[in-house]
């Protein structure tokens, strides 16, 4: 798939628009609560999924050890050792501490909502994506710190406790209730898949609003340099298309994973959770001055793969399905 053939569509249109609008009114997400919206439409999105799914689909995508294996190996080693491998070349670019950004941004856990949303709209391993979206987050609250311990001193104590409620609340008993009601209630939701899909967009659009924001209100970009603004923002891209083309070539050419697996372990393989690494930046990082610089790259990478990924997702959904 060559993504210079993949048009620039409605969706993509307004995620650009989303950043704008938050340049020029910063102030509407907390005025229209959009971070309870968007809280809300997470819960209702996995709920959806739920809907739609069977508890033999969930198993058949548990099951699955070789392609959680990938997933998580990609999540946790490969991200971290890419950009320790870089480091001499990395802190002569940008400086020290925006590598101690990227380096943080690679050992975070992936992002549940998004990677999951993007899975279903490109028509891949559903239960897959929320079995390993979910556990990335479980295993990122021990393996981000143990990561982060080796370049940065004085790491302090972190408690994940609010984390792993929302978490329950957002998405495990979210989806349980969509499994329990699937029998019941399941052909409604599969009857208006349409109306879901534009819902599922609608959500992403205010997650990126609210994001970009918070970073405009707390003038997260004054003070640096458009030179380094661009090196920092051209290592980001190339990190992700570095991990999408090994996830892709090791989905394909090593597992050999029909579509459906290679689009998770594309999707979920390559992201990274902005939730995750605003939590654990507040707390690690949440008396430096330099704070704001840790979380730079988080910010650019989170709507980089969202746009990027979108543009695929678009293109994989409209494929022919292919039949035995």
């Amino acid at each position: 798939m060559q993504l210079k053939k993949i048009k620039i569509n409605s969706f993509v249109l307004a995620l650009m628009a989303a950043i704008i609008v938050a340049y020029i009114v910063p102030s509407g997400a907390e005025l229209l609560h959009i971070h309870t919206v968007t809280d809300v439409g997470i819960g209702l999105i996995f709920f959806f999924y739920g809907l739609n799914l069977s508890f033999a689909q969930v198993r058949s995508g548990l099951s699955n050890y070789k392609l959680h294996t990938l997933i998580q190996c990609s999540t946790f080693l490969l991200f971290p050792l890419v950009i320790l491998l870089a480091k001499p070349i990395l802190v002569s670019g940008v400086g020290e501490l925006l590598w101690v950004g990227l380096f943080f941004l690679a050992t975070l856990p992936s992002s549940v909502s998004s990677s999951v949303v993007m899975v279903s709209l490109a028509k891949g391993n559903v239960p897959a994506a929320i079995f390993n979206a979910s556990i990335s987050g479980l295993i990122g609250v021990v393996i981000t710190p143990l990561w982060l311990g080796m370049v940065v001193e004085q790491v302090q104590g972190i408690s994940f406790t609010e984390v792993f409620l929302k978490l329950i609340i957002q998405i495990i008993l979210p989806i349980t209730l969509g499994l329990v009601l699937n029998k019941k209630i399941g052909h409604i939701a599969k009857r208006h898949k349409k109306w879901i899909s534009n819902f599922d967009k609608s959500i992403i659009v205010l997650i990126v609003y609210a994001a970009f924001s918070h970073s405009f209100i707390i003038h997260l970009f004054e003070g640096m340099h458009w030179t380094q603004f661009a090196l920092v923002y051209v290592c980001v891209l190339l990190l992700f298309f570095l991990m999408m083309f090994l996830m892709n070539i090791i989905s394909k050419k090593v597992f050999k994973f029909p579509i459906e697996d290679r689009i998770t372990a594309l999707f979920c393989g390559s992201k990274k959770s902005m939730v995750h690494g605003s939590v654990m930046a507040k707390v690690m990082f949440g008396n430096s001055p330099n704070g704001s610089l840790f979380i730079l790259p988080i910010m650019l990478y989170h709507i980089s793969q969202i746009i990027i990924i979108a543009v695929i997702a678009e293109k994989f959904g409209k494929r022919a399905i292919e039949k035995p």
